[in-house]
């Protein structure tokens, strides 16, 4: 999990650098101080998923976001889905 809150806070330091913004705006866009723009830069496990949405958003990436647990992409939920699916289906006996 370290590694990947480390690579998300890497990731998102180098899209504000591309973008040429300064920490003290991204963090007022993103409406958090320097103090947690700079932890969430880090990776640190500390900080809100709010929080790093809102940096998100402040970066317009948010629509990648909306897809990171898309049920049509979790191949795991697919397959374990897949494994419990009946065998046969047979239509209800009618009352008669």
């Amino acid at each position: 999990m370290q590694r990947a809150l480390a690579k998300l806070g890497s990731d998102l330091r180098d899209a504000r650098r591309r973008r040429r913004i300064p920490t003290a705006i991204l963090a007022d866009r993103a409406g958090i101080s320097r103090t947690t723009l700079a932890k969430i830069e880090r990776g640190d496990p500390g900080v809100s998923v709010g929080n790093c949405c809102m940096v998100i958003s402040a970066l317009g990436l948010l629509d990648r976001l909306q897809d990171l647990a898309d049920s049509r992409v979790d191949t795991v939920g697919l397959d374990l889905e897949a494994e419990h699916l009946p065998r046969r289906i047979r239509l209800p006996r009618s009352r008669q």
